[in-house]
């Protein structure tokens, strides 16, 4: 039977709330674009009346905290074999959107409403955080309807649960009390009910092109007792105190690129590695014109030199690897680059593929 329910006022006997004629359905998607909350999930919105290569017209595009994209198409007047046939046409279209497809997409959204124009940017906005190496790599298509016919409930349902088709409704329903207007929300099948797909072997083009060069390092200062100052002045980048924490930072090759980054603090410096990984203990660096044991500089740090797994009845690494690097262009701490939407990631080192991060720190720094 159609989806259904009501709103009851109780200051004292209960008093339902008289519904009104949806003639904010027209309005919904100006609503949606003013604060996609009202959808109940956070979401950012990365283009509105989106042309597909099909020539047809996407009411809404988002995007979420995962990289998934969420189609969303208001019913109006159509029926429900109309609509639901266009969010299938409109899902064919989006899941073979590349990564910088998707970052065009919302550029050219941005620029007509004056926002932040970098996805980067507006997704650390949106989610505190920099956006996944992948984009697209799921997809979601949503009908926004004001009433839910038996028809429509029947098509969606059997599609969503019976093929897992990645198919819902947002049902809407207005609501009238005393002069003010309510708007209240509910989906048709349950969340957890309705599985995204990946694209599976489509995914090629969903994470941003790697260059071959850039590398993303990630310098804790303040654990492990290391300090920046001494990798300034002696040029090396370093991890350690588990396999964890230094196996990425060990696969850094020689001639790499290096954006390094110090945790809650910014961008230090970028340069290029110039020697193999080796453990503190058997580090020696290039001071000035000679070659020094790095456990013979006088260093503000400490980097566990005797933590090996050579040690009796020890079989975790947790020594501290050092990375030498020369550097192009590099900066005291207290003189960070930070802004929002560069990337940060957890890992010691990673292949840098965020365009943003990468052309806005060399901007920064002055680096071509």
């Amino acid at each position: 039977m159609p989806l259904e329910f009501g709103l009851w006022r109780v200051d004292g006997q209960p008093v339902r709330v008289a519904t009104r004629p949806m003639s904010v359905e027209s309005k919904l998607e100006d609503l949606i674009e003013a604060d996609p909350e009202i959808l109940g999930r956070p979401l950012l919105l990365i283009g509105r009346q989106v042309q597909t290569g099909h020539g047809k017209f996407i009411d809404l595009l988002g995007i979420d905290a995962e990289g998934g994209l969420h189609i969303l198409e208001l019913k109006r007047d159509r029926t429900p074999r109309e609509v639901v046939a266009q969010l299938l046409d409109y899902g064919s279209w989006v899941q073979a959107l590349s990564n910088e497809q998707v970052r065009e997409i919302h550029g050219a959204y941005a620029r007509k409403r004056g926002l932040a124009e970098e996805l980067d940017e507006a997704f650390a906005l949106c989610f505190g955080s920099s956006p996944p190496e992948a984009l697209n790599g799921t997809h979601t298509l949503t009908v926004v309807a004001s009433e839910v016919d038996a028809a429509t409930e029947r098509i969606v349902t059997y599609l969503a649960s019976g093929y897992q088709v990645p198919l819902n409704v947002l049902f809407f329903r207005c609501f009238e009390d005393e002069g003010r207007v309510y708007l209240a929300r509910t989906w048709l099948i349950d969340d957890a009910e309705v599985a995204a797909p990946s694209t599976g072997t489509k995914a090629r083009g969903k994470q941003e092109q790697w260059n071959g060069t850039d590398w993303y390092v990630s310098f804790g200062d303040e654990s492990g007792g290391r300090s920046w100052e001494d990798a300034l002045q002696y040029g090396f980048v370093s991890a350690g105190g588990g396999e964890w924490f230094s196996r990425t930072l060990r696969s850094l090759p020689v001639g790499a690129r290096v954006f390094t980054h110090i945790p809650k603090v910014g961008y230090v410096g970028v340069g290029t590695v110039s020697g193999e990984p080796q453990p503190f203990a058997d580090t020696v660096l290039t001071v000035g014109d000679e070659s020094r044991r790095m456990a013979d500089l006088p260093l503000k740090g400490g980097y566990r030199p005797d933590r090996g797994p050579t040690q009796e009845g020890n079989t975790a690494d947790r020594r501290e690897w050092i990375v030498p690097v020369e550097w192009e262009q590099a900066v005291p701490r207290e003189k960070a680059y930070w802004r929002t939407g560069l990337f940060a990631n957890q890992n010691s080192a990673c292949k840098l593929r965020a365009r943003f991060t990468i052309d806005e720190v060399s901007r920064h720094f002055g680096i071509g």
